[in-house]
């Protein structure tokens, strides 16, 4: 499986959610047991643990195939920027691969605060 390529856009400081859809033919794919990925990085050639962000997914539905990907404030108070991203997994069977990969790109929000 290819991975696809797709570019991905946020705002410095927001809380950020990534929905995760799993199919096998167009039927749902039972994720149960897997393990989903974020990696941000600044650089491509960056170990893991430079990553600006390195996050797992909660698999809200895993017999579905359904995983979330959810992004605090804090995870995103990231540098304005491109980055390179991928979403990654590993399944029950230990099986490895890349989901979707591309840049990110971090904007600075019109508002500054929000107390």
């Amino acid at each position: 499986m290819s991975p696809e390529s797709r570019a991905l856009e946020l705002v410095k400081g927001d809380t950020q959610q990534y929905e995760l859809t799993f199919e096998n033919n167009g039927a749902p794919l039972d994720i149960t047991g897997w393990t989903i990925y974020l990696t941000v990085k600044a650089n491509v050639e960056d170990p893991d643990a430079s990553a600006v962000i390195d996050t797992t997914a909660t698999l809200s539905n895993a017999a579905a195939g359904i995983a979330l990907v959810a992004l605090t404030p804090s995870q995103t108070d990231i540098a304005v920027g491109q980055y390179r991203y991928s979403f990654d997994y590993k399944d029950d069977s230990a099986n490895e691969g890349t989901i979707l990969e591309g840049w990110l790109t971090v904007r600075k929000g019109l508002r500054d605060t929000r107390e």
